[in-house]
C-alpha cells in the first residue's frame, strides 16, 4: 500500500462515518498531513467529535479525549508528580496525563480558563511538557483537534491570541444537506443493531510517509512571493486598500505564512498533484487566516467578517506570473 492509498482509505472511512461533512473531513486530514493542530467550530450535534473519533479509529495509535471544563486542572491534562514507595524508599514519579497521546481531542476547549488553556501551549508548539523542571517529550505523531461551540457564552472563556495562533486552521462546520441528514438516520439505525468487524488500521509510518511526500510538493518562487504578499497585506493593509486599513487592527503572524504554505501543499497532494497552484493557496487561506486576523471595531460595527476581509485581500493582491509570463488562474 502506498501512502496516497492509505490516506484515501482514511478519507473514505471518515466520510462514511460523518455523512455530508466532506469539508471538515478534508481539513482534519490536511492538518494531519501538514502536522498542524486544528480548531473546529460549530453548533452542537454537527459531528465535530465524531469526525475526530473516526480519524482516530482508523489510525494506529493512542486516542485521548480531554473534556475541558471550568474546574479542570493543568495536572488533569499534562500529568503530575506522585509520591511512590519502592523498596521502602519514597520517590517522585511522573504519571503522564492524557496529553501523551497521538490524536488529542480537546473537546469544548473554550470552557476552561486561561490557566488551563496555557497548559496546552507548550505541548502544541514544542511537542513537549515541563513538570517540576523536567521536560517530557510527546510522541512523534501528535496532533490536537480542538472543538468549540459558538453559541455557548456562560461558563466559557475566549481563547487567547497566542492559543489561537497555534492552530494551523480554524474550520467552521455547518449543517449537512437534507439528503445527507436522511442517510445519517439510516446509518445510525444500522449501527445500533449491526456488529462491525475490526478493520486494519493505518500505520503511523504511512502517515509519516505521506507527510514526506507532502513536504516535497513544489511551488515556484512567484507563488512563494504571492503567499508572503497575502500575509503582508494583513500587516500593512494601507499599501493595498484604504478599505482594508480601517478594517484590520492586527495582521497575521509568521505562523500563518508557514501554515498557509504547508496546508496548500497538502491540498495539492490530496488532489494528486506534485506542484502547488494558486488555487491551492486560495482554497485554504480562509481557514488559515480567519482566526489570526484581529479586525477593528469599525469592521465589527459594519458587520464585516474575517472571511469577507480575506476576500478583499485576495482581490487586491496581484496574482503571480507564471514562467510563461501569463497570470495564473
Amino acid at each position: 500500500m502506498t501512502a496516497r492509498e492509505a490516506i484515501k482509505i482514511l478519507e473514505d472511512r471518515m466520510n462514511a462515518a460523518v455523512l455530508g461533512q466532506e469539508h471538515i473531513v478534508s481539513r482534519l486530514i490536511m492538518g494531519l498531513l501538514a502536522d498542524g493542530n486544528i480548531l473546529v467550530e460549530g453548533l452542537p450535534g454537527l459531528a465535530k467529535t465524531r469526525a475526530v473519533r473516526a480519524m482516530a479509529d482508523a489510525i494506529e495509535g493512542k486516542f485521548s479525549r480531554i473534556q475541558f471544563t471550568p474546574d479542570l486542572l493543568a495536572s488533569d491534562v499534562i500529568g503530575t508528580q506522585l509520591l511512590d514507595t519502592e523498596d521502602g524508599k519514597q520517590t517522585f514519579h511522573f504519571h503522564q496525563g492524557p496529553i501523551f497521546g497521538n490524536i488529542i481531542l480537546a473537546d469544548e476547549i473554550n470552557r476552561a480558563p486561561a490557566k488551563i488553556q496555557s497548559a496546552m501551549l507548550e505541548a502544541m508548539e514544542e511537542r513537549q511538557v515541563t513538570v517540576a523542571g523536567k521536560t517530557h517529550k510527546l510522541p512523534e505523531l501528535f496532533i490536537v483537534m480542538a472543538t468549540q461551540n459558538p453559541l455557548e457564552q456562560v461558563g466559557t472563556f475566549p481563547l487567547s491570541e497566542a492559543q489561537k495562533d497555534r492552530f494551523f486552521m480554524h474550520v467552521k462546520i455547518d449543517y449537512a444537506k437534507m439528503d445527507a441528514e436522511f442517510q445519517m438516520i439510516k446509518m445510525i439505525q444500522e449501527e445500533r443493531f449491526q456488529e462491525h468487524g475490526s478493520k486494519a488500521k493505518i500505520s503511523q509510518e504511512m502517515i509519516f510517509a505521506a507527510r514526506r511526500e507532502v513536504a516535497q510538493v513544489k511551488f515556484s518562487d512567484a507563488l512563494g512571493h504571492y503567499m508572503v504578499e497575502l500575509v503582508f497585506a494583513t500587516r500593512y493593509p494601507l499599501r493595498y486598500s484604504k478599505q482594508l486599513e480601517v478594517m484590520i487592527n492586527v495582521g497575521v503572524s509568521p505562523r500563518a505564512t508557514l501554515a498557509l504554505t504547508q496546508c496548500a501543499q497538502a491540498n495539492a497532494w490530496m488532489h494528486g498533484r506534485d506542484e502547488m497552484t494558486v488555487q491551492d493557496v486560495q482554497a485554504v487561506i480562509h481557514d488559515v487566516f480567519h482566526h489570526r486576523l484581529v479586525i477593528s471595531e469599525h469592521a465589527l460595527t459594519n458587520k464585516r467578517t474575517a472571511e469577507g476581509i480575506i476576500d478583499i485581500i485576495l482581490e487586491h493582491v496581484p496574482l503571480p506570473k507564471s514562467s510563461l509570463g501569463e497570470e495564473s488562474t
